[in-house]
């Protein structure tokens, strides 16, 4: 089996945060659906409907 290096993973940015993040494992299937980078993004933005909180 071929190691993949970190650096080498793909990266996306969060809606709502705006910072990057890297394809992890978990999203392996579904990673074209991925948006945020974490729970708590997730749960944040949806409940904020507006985008980013200042």
């Amino acid at each position: 089996m071929k190691m993949i290096k970190k650096a080498n993973l793909p990266s996306k940015v969060c809606i709502h945060c705006q910072r990057p993040f890297t394809w992890r494992k978990k999203w392996e299937k579904v990673w074209d659906e991925v948006k945020y980078c974490s729970d708590r993004c997730r749960i944040s933005y949806s409940g904020n409907k507006g985008g980013k909180t200042p």
